[in-house]
């Protein structure tokens, strides 16, 4: 949980300075609820789904230690996903108390957080990258995000339905393959671990995902960190 702690004293520090602020009212925060979808290095989570990360310990920057439950959830191999509220100027961390606050549960606020993503910045688009498919949308940190929308994938199993092979290097690059082209996926094999490396601070994905069957599921493993 190392990884956790570090990124959770950022976090702490947002807190801080977010709390003199006047919190919005709940039908505006559920109108800027978004999803983010990070890396976990050394994860490798086989089953898709929501667990949560729970309590995580930070230190604020005055020194004190403090106990967060921020609204971040493992979700599968390598990645978990972590909600926001979309900000002017930035995206706001989310503590599992909003959702509550809300009334969602994380698979109805992970519904709620895609359909925001798609009302603001765009329903997710594909265009050909060499031999593979590139994904995205309006904000390019939000590209990764389409990972999540479900229903983009399922309209593409309509006309692939023997499953896509996917990657998720970056947090604005998402790619992906139908499983028949046996080309294109060999060169994911390869080749994503290079596209992983290089993407340096914006890394979210060194696996390779494989939806059908209105699934997800790991394809080729995370690499080991």
């Amino acid at each position: 949980m190392k990884f956790f702690r570090t990124i959770a004293s950022g976090f702490a520090a947002l807190l801080l300075f977010f709390s003199g602020n006047v919190a919005a009212a709940p039908t505006d925060e559920a109108d800027n609820l978004l999803v983010v979808l990070r890396g976990f290095p050394g994860a490798n989570k086989q089953a898709e789904g929501l667990v949560a990360v729970g309590k995580v310990e930070a230190t604020l920057p005055n020194g004190k230690q403090v106990e967060l439950y921020p609204a971040w959830f493992q979700y599968i191999g390598d990645m978990y996903v972590r909600f926001v509220f979309d900000k002017p100027n930035s995206f706001e961390n989310a503590e599992t108390k909003d959702l509550t606050r809300l009334n969602l549960t994380p698979e109805q606020a992970l519904t709620l957080a895609v359909s925001n993503i798609k009302k603001k910045y765009g329903s997710p688009t594909a265009v050909p990258w060499n031999d593979l498919m590139s994904v995205s949308g309006k904000l390019p940190d939000l590209d990764s995000s389409y990972f999540l929308d479900l229903e983009f994938w399922r309209s593409l199993l309509k006309q692939y339905p023997d499953g896509l092979v996917v990657a998720v290097p970056k947090r604005g690059g998402l790619l992906y393959a139908p499983i028949a082209n046996a080309s294109a996926v060999e060169g994911l094999r390869k080749g994503i671990s290079y596209l992983y490396a290089s993407s340096e601070k914006m890394q979210v994905s060194s696996a390779l995902y494989l939806f059908k069957d209105d699934k997800w599921s790991v394809f080729q493993s995370a690499k080991k960190p």
